[in-house]
């Protein structure tokens, strides 16, 4: 599975939600499927967003390129610290998350 692709399908065919502080409000109210978190995110932004989806239990995927790559793999001109998943759409996204 391409997480590029799994990624690029929920934004044009699911209900995502992009930004940090959006994403800790989701994990801790257990709002979400599943979270996407860049490599260069804020390490205590990270911190939270772990412990908010460790009590949530909300999978956490690991996106390996920085926020800048995230948001062109969204088709975005800003970068993407963190994304929410709320609905995965047609992408098998959820496969991925741990």
């Amino acid at each position: 599975m391409d997480l590029n692709k799994s990624i690029r399908m929920a934004v044009d065919t699911g209900k995502v939600v992009f930004g940090s502080q959006r994403a800790k409000k989701l994990a801790l109210t257990g709002s979400c499927k599943a979270l996407v978190l860049s490599a260069n995110c804020p390490a205590p932004v990270k911190q939270d967003i772990e412990h908010y989806c460790s009590l949530s239990k909300i999978p956490i995927i690991r996106f390996e390129g920085n926020g800048i790559k995230l948001g062109t793999v969204c088709g975005k001109p800003f970068t993407i610290a963190a994304l929410s998943v709320i609905d995965a759409g047609n992408s098998d996204i959820l496969s991925e998350a741990k």
